[in-house]
């Protein structure tokens, strides 16, 4: 009985699937818990991640009331992650080496601005 294409290409792809997993899984993710000085959480800051490995360039999301976030389905590869909310100084941390099917933990702790302290 003569195969139809329909059944070479899902044969393929399952082949492709089973030597390759990496290609299916290497997804990795950034996440913390942003707080002050004092050790409050800030939920509303907004944390950026940047790299030339992801399609987009940037991902960005937002802490939660917990001051949680979570940046998932990463690209392997090397990233700068910021931090930015009204009132603090901005945090940075640059250089995280993402590989595939990892999380790695950025807590920053912020300092209020300094025209902030008068």
């Amino acid at each position: 009985m003569p195969r139809t294409r329909s059944g070479k290409h899902a044969l393929l792809a399952g082949l492709a699937f089973t030597l390759f997993p990496a290609l299916v899984s290497a997804q990795s993710a950034i996440t913390g818990v942003v707080k002050d000085s004092s050790g409050a959480v800030l939920p509303g800051v907004t944390v950026e991640a940047t790299s030339p490995a992801l399609i987009e360039k940037v991902r960005t999301v937002v802490t939660d009331t917990q001051g949680r976030y979570a940046i998932v389905d990463l690209r392997p590869g090397l990233y700068k992650v910021t931090f930015t909310i009204e009132g603090f100084s901005t945090f940075v941390q640059e250089r995280i080496e993402l590989p595939s099917n990892f999380t790695a933990t950025v807590r920053p702790s912020f300092a209020s601005a300094p025209w902030r302290n008068l």
